[in-house]
C-alpha cells in the first residue's frame, strides 16, 4: 500500500479578501466602521463594489466572521509604515565586552577606555575582564586597581553597576551607562540630522570639508542604528528580558 503524504502548503498570515471569503453570511463594517450588521456575502461583495473598495476579513474566527470595508493596499501600507517606525524606536540594550591584561601597555590602555567610552556613550553596558595569566593569578590587585582606575576614567559617562569579582583566572566588572539607550539614539539622530542640514544649506566648501561632514554624519546615523562596529569586537548576547543584538568585544592587543 502506497503511503498518503498531506503536504499542505505554507499558511498564509494574510487576510482573505473579497472572493477568497468562502461562507454564505458575514457580519459587515463599513468604511467609516459603522456597523451594518449580518448579510449574505454576496451583498457584501456589492457593497464593496459600489464604495471601489475591498471586502476584508478582519475577525475569522467570529461567529459569522467579521469583514469590513476599506482599500486593502492602503491599509498594509500603513501597517508596514507603522511596524517600520515602531523598530526604528526600539532600544536594544546590549552588552559589550571588553577585555584587559593586568600589566597592560599605557597606549593601549587608552585604546580600550576609547571603545568603553564610545560603547558608554551609545547606552550600552560594558562587561570588563582582566585576564590573568601564570603567576599573575597570585596577584589580584593588580587587576583590581585596574579595574578602579578605568572606572573612575569613565565615571562622566558611567557607573560601576557590578563590582570586581574574581572567576577563576578572570576578574570581572560591569559598567552600566548614565544615558539611556532611547536617548543615545535620539540624540544621536538629531546630530545626524542637524549635519545633514547644515551641509545642505551652506555653500559647498572645499573637497575635504564635504567630506569630513559625510564621515561625521554617518558615524552618527550608525550609532542611532547600533549597527555593527569595529572589526575588533565579538558577540555577548545581551539579557534576555531585553531585545538581543550581536555585541563587541576588542581583543587585548
Amino acid at each position: 500500500m502506497e503511503k498518503r503524504c498531506n503536504r499542505g502548503g505554507p499558511i498564509s498570515t494574510e487576510p482573505r479578501i473579497n472572493d477568497r471569503i468562502r461562507v454564505p453570511e458575514v457580519r459587515l463594517v463599513g468604511p467609516s466602521g459603522e456597523q451594518v450588521g449580518i448579510v449574505p456575502l454576496a451583498k457584501a461583495l456589492e457593497l464593496a463594489q459600489e464604495y471601489d473598495l475591498d471586502l476584508v476579513e478582519v475577525a475569522a474566527t467570529a461567529r459569522p466572521p467579521v469583514c469590513k470595508l476599506m482599500d486593502y493596499g492602503k491599509f498594509k501600507y500603513e501597517s508596514a509604515m507603522k511596524a517600520r517606525e515602531a523598530r526604528k524606536n526600539q532600544a536594544h540594550t546590549v552588552i559589550k565586552e571588553m577585555k584587559l591584561r593586568p600589566k597592560i601597555d599605557p597606549h593601549d590602555y587608552d585604546t580600550k577606555k576609547g571603545h568603553v567610552v564610545r560603547f558608554l556613550k551609545q547606552g550600552d553596558k560594558v562587561k570588563i575582564t582582566i585576564m590573568f595569566r601564570g603567576r599573575e593569578q597570585s596577584r589580584p590587585e593588580l587587576g583590581f586597581r585596574l579595574l578602579q582606575r578605568l572606572a573612575d576614567d569613565v565615571q562622566d559617562l558611567g557607573f560601576v553597576e557590578s563590582s570586581a569579582k574574581q572567576d577563576g583566572r578572570n576578574m570581572i566588572m560591569v559598567l552600566g551607562p548614565h544615558k539611556k539607550k532611547t536617548e543615545a539614539m535620539a540624540e544621536a539622530r538629531a546630530i545626524a540630522d542637524a549635519r545633514k542640514a547644515e551641509r545642505q544649506g551652506r555653500t559647498p566648501g572645499s573637497i575635504a570639508e564635504d567630506a569630513e561632514d559625510d564621515i561625521e554624519a554617518d558615524e552618527a546615523l550608525d550609532v542611532a542604528e547600533d549597527a555593527e562596529s569595529d572589526e575588533a569586537v565579538e558577540a555577548v548576547e545581551a539579557p534576555a528580558a531585553e531585545v538581543e543584538q550581536p555585541a563587541e568585544t576588542a581583543q587585548d592587543a
